[in-house]
C-alpha cells in the first residue's frame, strides 16, 4: 500500500515518544521565556486515526475532496495525515492570493467538504451556493449552527486503532493550487506516490537524518518532517507573510530547540540576516539552510553564511508547484563559481537535476506541443524552454484543465513531460542556468532580452538591492521596448534629484558595458517592489509592466 500516511506510522513505531511537532505558545510578557505545545510521533499517529476514524464514520470516502484551511501547527499537520489515512484527497490553497480568487478557485474544484477555523467555515454556509457538495465539514475552534464533525470532539474518542484506507501509487492524494503569481491559479493533482517520492527524494539528497530537528519556516515542509522523522519546530510568524517575520522569533525557536535545519523563503532570511548583522546574534547549532521560491542573489548567501557555524552549508532546491524537487545546488558552489558567471549576465545556475529527474532544453514556443517528437531540443549553452520528467513531476491539472495542453508533453514511452515555464540552458555539466521565466522575456526589435542575465548585469551596482526587466508595448505592436525597474538598499535611496540622476548615469554606464543591455535607457525607481503572496519574494513583474505602460 502506498499511503503517504504510512510513513508516519512507520516513525512512530520507530520513534514513538519523540516530540514530533512542537508549536509555539503566546507570551504573556516580552521578558517571559517561550512555552511549547508538543506532540509526540505516537500521539500524532494515533491523533490522526482519531480524525481519519470520524471522517470515515462522517461519510468520508476516498477520492472525495476537502479543503484544509487551518493556520500552521499541531492541528493542521494532524488533520493532514488524517485525511490522507481517510482516503480523502486533500485540498490546499494559498488564502494570500485574495478572497475573491481563492473562492473562485475552490469553487472550481467542487468541494466535498471543509475541514476549517470557525470563520470560514461561516463563510462556507453563507457563500453555500458556490460549495453545493460541501457536505462532509470538521470545524477547528467553536463549531456553531452548521452542524458536522469538531475537532476537539474527535480529540476526545477512544483510540480506534491503525485505521489507514488503502490507496495506491497512482491514487489521488492531494490538489494544491499554483500561487496565481504569473497566470490564474490552478489547482495542480498531486498522487500518494508523488508525495513519496518527494520526501524520500529531499531526505536522500540533503542526507536529512531521523531525530533531527527543523524549524519549519514554510507550512508543507512541516509534512515532510513527519514524514522523515524530523522533529518540526513551528515559529511563531504567519506563515502566509514571510517576509513580515520578527527574526527574533526565529532565533529564539532556533535556541530553545538546538534547531539542526531550517526551512524558509528568501524573504524570510533576508529579515532575519539583517537582524544578526546588526545585533551580532548567531545561529550556534544551525548546520543545514534550505531557502526556495525565488532566485537567490550570492551576497545574501554570503551574508547568510556570516550568521552560521562555520561548517554550515545553504542549499538552494529549484522546482515548481507541479514539479518539485528538479535540482539542488550548494551556496559553497555558488560562490567559489557559478556567482561571478552570474553577476557577468550568464544566469542563475540551479544546479544538476535529482537523479530521478530527466530535463531537456527545448525551442521556445508559445503553441502545444502534444508529442516530445514534435519539440527541438537546444544544444547544450542555448537559451530554451525547460522540460522535465520523473515520479515527483505531477501529471494534469484538475482544474483549469486547458491549460494541460500548454503545460503537459507526452513522449514515445507514454511518459508525461512538463514545461516549467521557465528559460535557460544546459551547461556542459548537465547544469541548468535559469534565464527567467518565459513570459518574463521581452522581445526586442534586436532580437529577445531575457530577465534574469539583463537584470544581473544591473544588481551588481552597491546602491542596488534588485532589479526587473519589464518590456513596454511600442506603437508597431510586434517588439515591445525594454525597461528596467530599480530597488535600492533602504539605506541607499536617493534622497534628491541629484543623487537621482547619478544612479541613473551609474546604471546607463553598466548597461552599455554588456551587450544584451546596452539597448536599456528607460529606467523606473520603486521603494519597494510588488511580489507574490506565497514566498514573499518573486517580483510581480506584470504588476510593474502595467506601472510601466503607465508612466511612458
Amino acid at each position: 500500500m502506498s499511503n503517504i500516511a504510512l510513513m508516519l506510522t512507520e516513525r512512530a513505531g520507530r520513534r514513538p515518544e519523540a516530540v514530533a511537532i512542537a508549536e509555539p505558545l503566546p507570551k504573556r510578557s516580552s521578558g517571559e521565556k517561550r512555552s511549547y505545545k508538543t506532540i509526540t510521533f505516537r500521539e500524532l499517529d494515533a491523533e490522526s486515526d482519531r480524525i481519519a476514524a470520524a471522517l470515515i464514520g462522517s461519510g468520508v470516502r476516498p477520492g472525495m475532496r476537502i479543503v484544509l484551511m487551518v493556520r500552521q501547527g499541531i492541528d493542521f499537520i494532524s488533520l493532514v495525515f488524517g485525511l490522507f489515512k481517510s482516503g480523502a484527497t486533500l485540498v490546499l490553497i494559498d488564502p494570500g492570493m485574495g478572497l475573491k480568487p481563492m473562492i473562485r478557485c475552490l469553487a472550481e474544484v467542487e468541494l466535498d467538504g471543509f475541514a476549517a477555523l470557525s470563520p470560514v467555515q461561516a463563510v462556507r454556509v453563507l457563500l453555500g451556493r458556490r460549495f453545493p457538495k460541501a457536505k462532509h465539514n470538521l470545524t477547528v475552534g467553536r463549531r456553531w449552527f452548521w452542524g458536522g464533525l469538531s475537532l476537539a470532539e474527535i480529540r476526545k474518542q477512544p483510540d480506534p486503532g491503525s485505521i489507514t484506507v488503502e490507496r495506491a501509487w497512482d491514487d489521488p492524494a492531494a490538489i494544491i493550487f499554483t500561487s496565481g503569481s504569473t497566470g490564474a491559479a490552478k489547482g495542480v493533482l498531486f498522487t500518494h506516490g508523488i508525495f513519496r517520492t518527494q520526501a524520500t527524494e529531499i531526505q536522500r539528497q540533503l542526507d536529512i537524518q531521523e531525530g533531527e530537528v527543523d524549524l519549519a519556516g514554510f507550512p508543507f515542509f512541516g509534512l515532510f518532517n513527519a514524514a522523515m522523522g524530523v522533529t518540526a519546530v513551528i515559529p511563531d510568524m504567519d506563515s502566509s507573510r514571510p517576509g513580515w517575520v520578527d527574526p527574533r522569533n526565529i532565533l529564539e525557536a532556533a535556541r530553545d530547540w538546538k534547531i539542526d535545519q531550517s526551512f524558509g523563503s528568501p524573504a524570510l532570511w533576508n529579515r532575519v540576516i539583517d537582524h544578526c548583522l546588526a545585533t551580532g546574534e548567531r545561529f550556534e547549532t544551525l548546520r543545514r539552510v534550505v531557502s526556495a521560491g525565488a532566485p537567490i542573489a550570492a551576497m545574501m548567501l554570503e551574508r547568510l553564511k556570516r550568521c552560521l557555524p562555520p561548517d554550515a552549508e545553504i542549499y538552494t532546491p529549484y522546482g515548481a508547484t507541479e514539479a518539485l524537487p528538479v535540482s539542488l545546488i550548494s551556496a559553497s558552489e555558488i560562490l567559489s563559481e557559478t556567482a561571478r558567471k552570474t553577476a557577468e549576465g550568464a544566469g542563475i545556475c540551479v544546479g544538476t537535476p535529482f537523479e530521478s529527474i530527466s530535463w531537456k532544453v527545448i525551442a521556445i514556443t508559445e503553441e502545444p506541443i502534444g508529442r516530445l517528437d514534435e519539440a527541438k531540443e537546444c544544444p547544450n549553452g542555448e537559451i530554451g524552454e525547460l522540460i522535465v520528467s520523473g515520479p515527483q513531476v505531477t501529471t494534469e491539472y484538475v482544474t483549469r484543465r486547458e491549460a494541460n495542453a500548454l503545460a503537459k508533453i507526452v513522449d514515445a514511452d507514454g511518459r508525461i513531460w512538463h514545461r516549467m515555464g521557465d528559460v535557460g540552458y544546459l551547461d556542459a555539466q548537465n547544469r541548468f542556468w535559469f534565464c527567467g521565466r518565459k513570459s518574463h522575456r521581452v522581445e526586442t526589435a534586436a532580437g529577445p532580452l531575457f530577465s534574469i542575465p539583463c537584470e544581473s548585469i544591473f544588481n551588481r551596482h552597491p546602491k542596488v538591492f534588485r532589479t526587473a526587466l519589464v518590456g513596454i508595448s511600442a506603437e508597431s505592436g510586434k517588439f515591445k521596448e525594454p525597461a528596467l525597474f530599480v530597488e535600492c538598499f533602504p539605506e541607499q535611496r536617493p534622497k534628491t534629484e541629484a543623487e537621482k540622476t547619478e544612479l541613473l548615469a551609474e546604471l546607463r554606464e553598466l548597461g552599455r558595458g554588456s551587450p544584451s543591455t546596452a539597448a536599456i535607457e528607460r529606467f523606473f525607481f520603486l521603494d519597494t517592489f510588488p511580489v507574490d503572496t506565497r514566498h514573499n519574494a518573486k517580483i510581480n513583474r506584470e504588476q510593474l509592466a502595467v506601472l510601466a505602460a503607465g508612466g511612458k
